[in-house]
């Protein structure tokens, strides 16, 4: 079968191999970067309507530009999986953000490019994409410094283009050998917020100017790569991993539904050997690790990839087309819609659901005339389950497991609102179609986004509404009551929730959040109910025992919550919150000094875990002035203001302990911190004493 199009930049060129022969090819290095949320369309070299982008449309007048590259799902993780493995979902299970990790037993691109002799360093730009979900296997330098802020809803757990590509850069002009570098840049995902010049450029369109400025930020890479003279020995791969909806299809972003507006993604390809050209064969993300291999002249791994090299397309040849697996599984996990699964073959499009779709992407690709009701879709139906059985692997099952609530607070900041347990359905009918519930989903989102812009009032009020249509959405009292309780709205939170509990009995993911919330508000008798109940249903998440420890241990059993803390420890034994909270039980028993010592060491534990801990510093500094190391605490508190400078019992113990060591000075000033920090709150009784604190600093 004939290629339908492929078009070579220089007429003379027809004919030519887009391979040239690689005497150097050992050596050459590779560049891979993904970019968040971005739509092909928004680089100029596919599109010139929107955004200017001469970086990009450089690279592809000397590459090859593929105009139908598709992800296989429209959600972060899961599109990098399936492009760092080359395989399928529905061979490494991982479909959504949150409740996933992706299983040691897979063999990644940079496990097998390291295998080779390459060094290899990935620098991401968000949360999703953090080493705990696996992705880091293989890299020397996996570089997820990402700054942490709150981690309730509204706040971000990214950085920018600049800070990523300066990180990147620092790594690259290390290296003497062959290298690999993944850069991930997040810039274009909601809010769209681009910094000047480009917020005032495209004060219309800021999606746009989001792509603009990333581009501007590869130019520096790309300028490095020529002033080290690697241009001409550097593969270059780039590609977005999932697109964004701005309205089509009544999406607002993306992860919901599966048209083009977040499957199609742009693929360019350029460096040595490669001749510029552009093709509308359809491609996907599983083709990458395949066509890496052939390029760089390496082997591929014995692991299945499960797609295919698009080196015959560089040469001109034609390949035999192949059908495209695609889903959209994070309403289905999350929301409780039906599940959307399906595929692309030749420019057919067919998406099973309740309400299945059928497009021509040769006339439609914007997929405005549903082809299903005059379709026969049997034969569709047959295709996609044998995909499924040939794609599959026994192991993806690795991949399944249940997020803490530290990471779904992370993910829910960035926008993903999930639930830590999938509450699945015997059978769904078509109220349960993506298309169905659309109408709900764009409350959330819409809340979702008047938060990020700081509209709060307007956020809660969208939400609102949407409990008040949709009872059974779980999701959105999760999102409301976190939102109120962001602005010390307690009660209303917890009115909230009562409610949530009431309409949906039974629900996990209500009952762990509820418990949170009353465990935050000093309610530890409902609370250790609440949380006991949702323990009934399921047990393996670690902050779900970590609140019912806090909640027995306000509520005097200490031998109890010191066993439930120990339980959260065993589930994750990286949770410094819990290790500060052992902390704190064994320093309530401390008349033993064998529990002073252990109440030391779980604070101990706890900064080592975390050391900008400030509630573990705290501790940390009461336990040691109680053994009389006075050093050892006033150590502690320094650390716990600089944690918390608003942390205004560490401070005023730290000025104590600085009194006491005759530091009158410093003393001085954490008195003083402390008023300031106290404000309006602080009684006559206190200001007198810590008046007398400062009288004595003199």
């Amino acid at each position: 079968m004939k290629s339908k199009k492929f078009e070579i930049c220089a007429p003379l060129l027809l004919g030519l191999l887009f391979i040239a022969a690689m005497s150097t090819a050992a050596e050459t290095n590779l560049l891979l970067i993904t970019i968040d949320t971005l739509r092909a369309d928004r680089l100029s070299c596919y599109d010139p309507k929107f955004a200017k982008t001469p970086a990009i449309d450089a690279l592809a007048a000397k590459g090859v530009l593929f105009e139908r590259a598709f992800a296989h799902n429209p959600i972060t993780l899961a599109s990098h999986a399936n492009i760092l493995l080359g395989t399928t979902p529905l061979y490494h299970g991982v479909s959504e953000n949150a409740k996933s990790r992706i299983s040691d037993a897979f063999l990644t691109l940079a496990e097998h490019l390291k295998s080779g002799g390459y060094a290899t360093g990935a620098f991401v730009g968000a949360f999703p994409l953090d080493r705990r979900f696996g992705l880091s296997q293989g890299f020397d330098v996996y570089d997820d410094a990402i700054t942490r802020k709150s981690e309730l809803i509204g706040s971000y757990s990214e950085r920018k283009a600049e800070q990523v590509v300066a990180a990147s850069l620092a790594w690259l002009t290390g290296q003497k050998g062959k290298w690999f570098c993944w850069i991930h840049l997040w810039d274009p995902h909601a809010p769209y917020d681009p910094p000047e010049p480009y917020l005032t450029e495209y004060q219309k369109d800021p999606y746009s100017g989001e792509a603009a400025y990333v581009d501007a930020q590869l130019g520096r890479i790309f300028a490095e790569l020529k002033a080290r003279d690697w241009s001409d020995r550097t593969l270059i791969v780039l590609t977005a991993d999932h697109g964004e909806s701005l309205g089509e299809h009544g999406e607002l972003t993306h992860s919901y539904f599966a048209y083009n507006s977040t499957l199609h993604v742009p693929l360019i390809l350029a460096g040595p050997g490669i001749r510029a050209g552009r093709t509308t064969e359809y491609v996907s993300h599983v083709d990458i690790f395949p066509t890496v291999c052939d390029l760089l002249k390496v082997k591929r791994p014995a692991s299945p990839l499960q797609g295919e090299s698009l080196s015959p397309l560089l040469q001109g040849k034609a390949m035999t087309p192949r059908p495209i697996y695609f889903e959209s599984l994070e309403p289905y996990l999350n929301k409780g819609c039906a599940p959307l699964r399906g595929f692309i073959e030749g420019s057919r499009k067919f998406m099973d659901t309740t309400i299945p779709e059928v497009y021509d992407l040769g006339r439609d690709f914007e997929e405005k005339t549903n082809l299903a009701p005059q379709t026969d879709l049997n034969p569709l139906k047959k295709t996609l389950r044998e995909m499924e059985e040939r794609l599959s692997s026994p192991i993806k099952k690795e991949a399944s497991g249940t997020p803490d609530r530290r990471t779904l607070e992370r993910l829910r900041s960035l926008g993903y609102v999930a639930a830590p347990v999938a509450q699945l359905k015997a059978k769904y009918g078509p109220e349960d179609d993506l298309k169905s519930f659309l109408p709900y989903q764009q409350m959330l989102e819409r809340a979702i986004i008047l938060l990020d812009l700081d509209k709060v009032a307007e956020s809660i009020k969208e939400a609102n509404m949407l409990i008040g249509r949709r009872k059974d959405f779980s999701l959105a009292y999760l999102f409301l009551s976190q939102t109120l309780m962001k602005q010390g709205r307690a009660r209303d939170a917890i009115r909230v929730m009562d409610e949530a509990v009431k309409n949906i009995p039974g629900n996990y993911s209500l009952l762990s959040g509820y418990g949170a919330v009353l465990v935050q508000t000093a309610q530890h008798q409902r609370a250790a109910q609440v949380l006991q109940e949702a323990l009934s249903l399921f047990d393996f998440e670690p902050e779900v025992w970590d609140n019912l420890g806090i909640a027995t241990m306000r509520n005097g059993d200490l031998p109890k919550a010191l066993e439930y803390f120990d339980k959260a420890i065993a589930l994750d034994k990286t949770f410094a919150l819990a290790y500060a909270n052992k902390g704190a039980a064994y320093f309530e028993m401390s008349d033993k000094p064998e529990n002073l010592a252990l109440s030391i060491d779980s604070f101990r534990r706890a900064v080592a875990l975390e050391p900008a801990g400030g509630l573990a510093w705290r501790g940390l500094g009461f336990a040691s002035k109680k053994t009389g190391k006075l050093d050892d605490a006033v150590a502690a508190w320094e650390k716990a203001v600089i944690a918390d400078p608003a942390d205004e019992f560490s401070t005023l113990e730290l000025g104590i302990g600085y009194l006491e060591k005759n530091d009158k000075s410093r003393a001085r000033r954490c008195f003083l911190k402390y008023i300031e920090i106290k404000g309006d709150k602080i009684t006559p009784e206190e200001r007198d004493r810590v008046q007398a604190l400062i009288d004595k600093c003199r």
